[in-house]
């Protein structure tokens, strides 16, 4: 044999390039040789960088996987190659500048270059026409910035590529702006840039030219996180009472009827409490992080007045302004005007702008500015015109809208909503109720003395706040329990010693034992809770007050202090023997967030049109056969039968024969024949 023909190192790079992974030293003639080739065909590149180039693609992917290998001789390839792309990347050929891209994201994985320059690069490169490419640098950005804070927050990187973005989203190129703001988008979903500096620089979006840009940042303000969205239950239960407080709280020794309904209101509140708590853990530290909502919230309307935007994306600036408004507590007088002419029931969407009417109300919005929007829905919405869905659309909304901002729905208007209490239709009806119930502890003097239901503790207690009054508290309301159980479990020891003293004096039984003296926690638990019942309030405040002022507080002791507040909304007031109305326990959640759910709260399923029905029957009759029995010919050309041809014939012809007779024409002989027949055949059957 003349030789080996399976080794053609100069031509066979994959080969070249696992040689020099195992062993550098040993091929670096071979190596030398490659890069000479490597630059001079850089030279003919640069003569004509629009024309595809196969064998400069192979030598650039081949040393950027042995980059690692010679880190001296290709010291200066990284920059060469950056150089190339930044130079020549609007008229590359786009094969060719995508294995260029895919080289240097080799060497950066290989921590052959500086993340900083190589990320500028990538974004500049965003502007080309070239979906793939900017899909595949999207993908490595975010998740070189993720490795890059994955130990530790690299803040002098962060910092210098957020002010390079901070340019970006201004650029006049709208697909690489819109790239850049995915990617920061990306990053703090992910929690990586979740600082002040990100929101704020994600805030220019709002203000774009560009449709898709501005949907995009008013999206990530609109959205949720999904961390703190999926949070359980077991925190907010660790926080409060739970459900076994509540049973062993109601747990006496007699079980009666009025116990058990006493338990199964309680159960409700605690619900109720629980849901109000969970309303309020959602992610909104987006909007919490934005400097200056006050003037961005004023620059956002001026805009959505001038806009000229399409109607979806009009909504979702009224969303996120009344959000602003709602969150951050903001004076926006103008925003409530221009969404009161919207306010109509024929209007597309209109729910979701009254939800904003209902987000953008808060307790220091004057009641003057709010009442003209309360105003309108009345007048538009809960009329007997209208239908019941509709009227219940408006009633929902003034009671969200009320919720925030009591001091805006006058008596005279309360009154009369509170007539459809009454109404025909269920869901209007019901939603009259609910507006009973949130003015039932809001302020009960506000309805008639029969809408008022049976005063509890808590709702004796309230009372409506002026405008601007706040109620500020010296002490912890209901601390008083702790110092209440504290002198009961004196008063028990006391007992105890002076039973065991006796006990040891006596013979003590029968073999002359110990006599164990059990006390019921429950008996305990229902002696305090009575004993607090019928102290006056200025005793229970004093007695709130030592014990606040005195201590430290466990989370226990905070259990207590809340499961006693929950008491209150159940236990009737001292001296109140009226009947308890029992309406359905709604959720009055009135936190951060609104959704669509509470204006379009529907207790029954309303029913649906003729056209709608038939629809639903003529969809589940796709892959059923006709309903018509068809006899089928063996041959197609046989005549037809007698009976078949009796079928076609007129009637007249067909009269006076007897195949045509009806029963009631039949004689009484005839009749006779024919009960005889039928009960022969009968008797035949049974033998």
């Amino acid at each position: 044999m003349s030789g080996r023909h399976n080794n053609k190192l100069p031509n066979n790079l994959p080969q070249l390039q696992n040689l020099i992974k195992r062993d550098p030293h040993s091929y670096l003639d071979e190596f030398q040789q490659q890069y000479r080739h490597y630059q001079s065909n850089v030279q003919i590149f640069k003569l004509q960088p629009d024309k595809p180039n196969k064998e400069l693609a192979d030598l650039v992917m081949f040393l950027a996987q042995i980059g690692h290998c010679y880190k001296q001789e290709l010291s200066t390839f990284p920059q060469e190659l950056t150089g190339l792309l930044m130079n020549h990347h609007t008229m590359l050929e786009p094969d060719l500048r995508m294995t260029f891209c895919k080289a240097l994201i080799l060497l950066r994985n290989k921590n052959l270059i500086d993340p900083t320059a190589l990320l500028e690069l990538f974004f500049e490169l965003l502007r080309c026409h070239d979906k793939l490419l900017r899909k595949t640098l999207y993908t490595h950005i975010v998740a070189d910035i993720k490795n890059i804070n994955a130990k530790h927050k690299n803040n002098k990187v962060n910092t210098t590529l957020q002010n390079f973005m901070y340019t970006m989203l201004r650029d006049s190129n709208p697909m690489a702006a819109k790239i850049s703001l995915d990617v920061m988008v990306e990053l703090y979903k992910r929690n990586i840039w979740n600082d002040a500096k990100t929101v704020n620089v994600i805030t220019t979006a709002c203000f774009s030219k560009v449709t898709k840009i501005l949907v995009a940042g008013l999206k990530f303000f609109l959205g949720k996180d999904e961390d703190e969205k999926n949070e359980g239950d077991s925190d907010s239960e660790a926080e409060g009472p739970s459900v076994r407080d509540l049973k062993v709280r109601y747990a006496t020794n007699k079980k009666t009827s009025k116990s058990k309904k006493k338990l199964e209101k309680a159960m409700k509140v605690l619900k109720k409490h629980k849901s109000k708590k969970k309303v309020e853990v959602f992610n909104f530290s987006a909007i919490h992080l934005i400097h200056d909502p006050q003037d961005f919230s004023e620059k956002l309307l001026k805009q959505l007045e001038a806009s000229k935007e399409r109607f979806e994306v009009k909504i979702m600036m009224m969303e996120f302004i009344s959000r602003l408004v709602g969150i951050h507590e903001l004076f926006l007088f103008n925003f409530y005007p221009f969404v009161q002419r919207f306010l109509q029931p024929h209007q597309r969407e209109v729910t979701k702008i009254l939800l904003c009417a209902a987000q953008a109300s808060h307790q220091l919005v004057p009641p003057e500015v709010i009442e003209p929007v309360i105003m309108t829905i009345a007048n538009n919405f809960v009329t007997d015109r209208n239908s019941g869905e509709v009227m219940t659309v408006g009633i929902n909304s003034i009671k969200e809208v009320a919720g925030r901002c009591p001091l805006a729905l006058n008596e005279d208007l309360l009154q009369d909503l509170v007539q459809y209490k009454t109404h025909k239709d269920k869901n209007v009806m019901m939603s009259a109720k609910g507006l009973i119930q949130l003015f039932r502890s809001l302020n009960p003097h506000m309805l008639h003395k029969r809408d008022r239901g049976r005063p509890t503790e808590a709702s004796v207690e309230a009372k409506i706040r002026d405008y601007g009054e706040l109620e500020a508290k010296d002490y912890i309301p209901g601390a008083e329990v702790l110092e209440v159980e504290e002198e009961e479990g004196k008063k028990e020891g006391e007992e105890d010693q002076d039973g065991w003293e006796s006990a040891s004096m006596s013979d003590g039984g029968e073999d002359g034992e110990w006599v164990d003296v059990h006390h019921s926690s429950d008996e305990d638990t229902g002696e305090v809770a009575e004993k607090l019942q019928s102290m006056p309030a200025e005793e229970r405040k004093a007695k709130a007050a030592a014990v606040s002022g005195s201590r430290l507080l466990t989370q226990d002791e905070f259990k207590k202090i809340r499961l006693v507040q929950l008491t209150k909304e159940v236990n009737a007031a001292p001296g109140q023997k009226r009947k308890n109305v029992d309406l359905d326990e709604e959720d009055d959640n009135r936190g951060e967030l609104l959704t669509l759910r509470n204006i379009e709260k529907l207790h029954k399923k309303p029913k649906s049109d003729k056209e709608t029905r038939l629809a639903t029957a003529m969809a589940g009759r796709t892959d059923r056969k006709d309903f018509v029995r068809k006899h089928t010919k063996l041959n197609p050309f046989a005549s037809t039968s007698n009976r078949e041809k009796r079928k076609t014939k007129n009637f007249m012809m067909m009269r006076h024969s007897e195949n045509v007779r009806t029963k009631g024409k039949r004689s009484f002989r005839e009749k006779q024949i024919a009960l005889r027949d039928a009960l022969l055949k009968k008797k035949k059957q049974h033998h």
